[in-house]
């Protein structure tokens, strides 16, 4: 099912995001891996933004830059129903969209719902200056019930080098 599950994803993005490692067939095996370097290129909308923006979808974002910099790598369980599955595509569909208006210049690349994911409830009802609306910001899929992150963007790169391990001594365990 797993299987079935990526490549059901992948053939429905495919004409949005490149998927990378296909076999001869146009078929991926149990993951399949969209190209987001083209567009990276193309509109400066990165593999980090689009994770990000998953978030105010309420996704958790896929495996990024792995094993190709610049690409998410997308793994559904054999678990994820077709409704899971068709819920996440319409997200990734219409954050192709909302690149598409950072590309034709309706949203500025330096502030726009991408750039500016995940949204947090504080901002909500903070001062807006954005030139997009809050509705866009927090509820992009047009459902109120959502999942609100406690956190704007961290710094991913220093907590990678950075890492503060709060766990007990493994002799702890023994």
């Amino acid at each position: 099912m797993a299987i079935l599950n990526a490549n059901y994803i992948a053939s429905r993005l495919q004409d949005a995001f490149p998927v990378l490692y296909t076999g001869r067939d146009g078929r991926v095996a149990h993951e399949c891996i969209l190209d987001i370097r083209p567009l990276k290129e193309e509109t400066g909308i990165s593999e980090l933004d689009i994770a990000k923006r998953l978030i105010d979808y309420g996704f958790h974002a896929p495996t990024m830059s792995f094993p190709v910099a610049g690409t998410l790598m997308v793994e559904p369980t054999e678990s994820e129903s077709k409704v899971e599955l068709d819920r996440f595509i319409d997200a990734m569909l219409a954050i192709r969209a909302e690149i598409d208006q950072v590309k034709a210049g309706v949203w500025p690349l330096e502030d726009n719902p991408l750039v500016n994911a995940p949204h947090i409830q504080s901002e909500l009802v903070a001062e807006w200056a954005h030139p997009y609306s809050r509705e866009v910001a927090v509820f992009p899929a047009g459902v109120a019930d959502k999942y609100w992150p406690t956190v704007k963007r961290l710094d991913d790169v220093y907590g990678d080098r950075n890492l503060f391990c709060s766990c007990v001594p493994i002799s702890e365990y023994q």
